[in-house]
């Protein structure tokens, strides 16, 4: 699983081929398709496309254009040779989203095996850790905790740090369930206590267990999670990243709690150095352990013996990269090697991670599944919307040397003609294309959604030309709305009257255009796919460069987890 299925040489080639077509297509990958009436994009399309395309019912949009596994395919009419091309190269260019392991297919069904008995509770992962989980979230970390596991198996590393952590759901499954030493970094701290308070709950959980076994083995005491309310700056180098986790591994040496019988919560605030911490202790009495098996997969192998220690505190930690309690020669000198995971790390969360792992010493393997393409910093958008500002800048000395952005990363890819992505074809990379396959053979209603945005947008232009691609909150059931009532609650979104009147001859005419909406909408959804196959091929270039093997495994299964590309990859020894 571990070994690159591309030579350097098929990789490169593989970006000149994607920059080539990427770039010849760029018309429809950034274009926005509220637009479709008011820049009229249909017409955009080649002559010989329209007729062929203009009449497919939405079950043929799906099977034709967007299902690559199909094979039953009935044209109406005869195609022309360069939409047939265009289509077949999408479909080629692009990683094969289909996990091997879940035999799923495009636009099948919604929920992977392990929650055919129950929708809501996969029936391979322990009870303990399904509490407060959706279950995407439980497929994710189940797959992604096993293939961490394996890892540090591989790297003989039993310590994981897990950035972007959340609410602690991974974080609590490597550490309770497969037994990993875990520190977790999130920028929210909201999201960091309420990480701690589940910790503290899944701990009572056991308790409860082991009471009813009788049970008194123990797991090592630095198998309860550390977290850190922390943001990681791209711009900072990675020995300010070491020192943001040598001070939760101070903190979580600090005074223990008495054991007793009491369940009562004790929570302490202590101001440590530039780092502000927050303690959860849980006093306990005599420790027992539970035994759950968590994947009917592993038949050979029990994945844990899940059980605890006395006197121990679960910690949370405040800090920013910039910040820290520890020297630099503090921070390098003995830090033990880790595994560094990233469970959807938004933006260029993901990018810094890789250039940490390529950097950093430390850091032995690294699990990264990206997400957010749109918030990546580019050349030509170093500030995309929605980018994350630091909350301070770092320090000169921490600073990395260069400046870099989150696309490209590679050398390679950076000097091949069109490389270029837009915010709008990276955004497009994000959405779902087996949701909107599922839509498409459903003949839902909510495919009207697009047709009624772009509708509005006409109606808004015509009033305030200078109103381009005005934001519009989601509007509850709009597909369920007949247009005037859906148009008069959007214009007041955007400060116009609700009772502007509308051209009730346009409006029917424009109705009359959804088909024609959908199949556009689906000949770009087609190169989602292929960007973020660019996305993601970079990346694998990048290590590459840097002397480092990775591999893309489409670990989650697709129709559950759209952004479920998981890049593996580890360092040989001596490096």
């Amino acid at each position: 699983m571990f070994t690159t299925r591309f030579t350097a040489e098929q990789q490169r080639e593989l970006a000149k081929q994607l920059a080539t077509f990427l770039s010849q297509y760029s018309h429809l990958s950034d274009s926005y398709i509220i637009e479709f009436f008011t820049e009229d994009l249909w017409h955009t399309l080649p002559s010989s496309w329209q007729p062929v395309l203009q009449d497919l019912s939405y079950p043929q949009i799906a099977d034709l254009l967007l299902d690559a596994t199909h094979e039953d395919r009935r044209y109406p009419s005869v195609w022309p040779l360069t939409l047939l091309a265009f289509r077949a190269t999408a479909h080629a260019l692009a990683f094969p989203r289909e996990s091997r392991s879940e035999g799923c297919r495009v636009g099948g069904s919604v929920k992977p095996k392990e929650f055919l008995e129950n929708h809501s509770q996969s029936s391979l992962l322990g009870h303990i850790f399904r509490k407060h989980v959706k279950p995407k979230k439980q497929h994710e970390i189940r797959k992604l905790g096993t293939l961490v596991k394996q890892l540090c198996e591989q790297t003989d590393c039993n310590r994981v740090v897990d950035v972007g952590s959340g609410q602690g759901h991974l974080t609590r499954f490597l550490s309770f369930g497969l037994g990993l030493s875990v520190t977790a970094i999130e920028a929210d701290p909201t999201l960091v206590t309420m990480a701690s308070k589940f910790d503290g709950q899944l701990v009572w959980a056991l308790e409860k267990e082991k009471q009813k076994k009788n049970c008194s083995s123990h797991i090592p005491a630095q198998n309860f999670p550390r977290h850190i309310a922390g943001w990681v700056n791209p711009k900072a180098s990675w020995e300010a990243f070491i020192g943001q986790l040598k001070a939760a591994d101070h903190v979580s040496e600090g005074p223990h709690t008495p054991s007793g019988p009491s369940k009562k919560k004790l929570r302490g605030s202590v101001q440590q150095g530039g780092l502000h911490v927050v303690q959860t202790s849980y006093a306990r009495s005599d420790s027992n352990s539970q035994e759950s098996e968590l994947s009917k997969q592993q038949k050979s192998k029990k994945m844990s013996g899940v059980e605890f220690v006395d006197e121990k505190c679960c910690s949370c930690i405040h800090s920013d990269s910039h910040e820290g309690v520890y020297s630099e020669e503090d921070s390098l000198q003995g830090y033990p090697n880790f595994v560094l995971t990233g469970l959807h790390a938004c933006g260029d969360l993901s990018a810094t991670l890789l250039r940490h792992f390529v950097k950093c010493p430390h850091v032995r393997g690294i699990t990264s599944v990206a997400c957010c393409y749109m918030k990546i910093t580019t050349k030509e958008n170093p500030t995309p919307p929605g980018l994350v500002i630091p909350p301070a800048p770092p320090t000169p000395d921490q600073e990395s040397v260069q400046s870099e952005f989150g696309y490209p990363m590679s050398s390679w890819v950076s000097g091949l003609s069109g490389h270029q992505l837009s915010y709008k074809a990276r955004e497009g990379a994000c959405h779902a294309v087996e949701d909107y396959v599922r839509r498409l053979r459903e003949e839902s209603e909510l495919l009207r959604s697009h047709c009624y945005r772009a509708m509005l947008e006409t109606f808004i232009r015509d009033t305030r030309p200078d109103l381009r691609r005005a934001g519009i909150q989601t509007i509850k059931k709009s597909h369920l709305l007949p247009f005037i009532e859906y148009a008069r609650l959007g214009l007041a979104r955007v400060g116009l009257p609700p009772e502007l009147p509308l051209d009730l001859g346009r409006v029917e005419a424009m109705l009359k255009e959804q088909g024609r909406v959908v199949v556009y909408f689906s000949l770009s959804l087609l190169l989602a796919p292929v960007v973020e196959t660019m996305v993601l091929l970079d990346r694998l270039i990048y290590l590459q460069e840097n002397g480092v093997n990775s591999q893309l495994v489409p670990l989650f299964n697709p129709n559950f987890s759209p952004r479920n590309f998981v890049l593996v990859a580890l360092k040989r020894f001596g490096q």
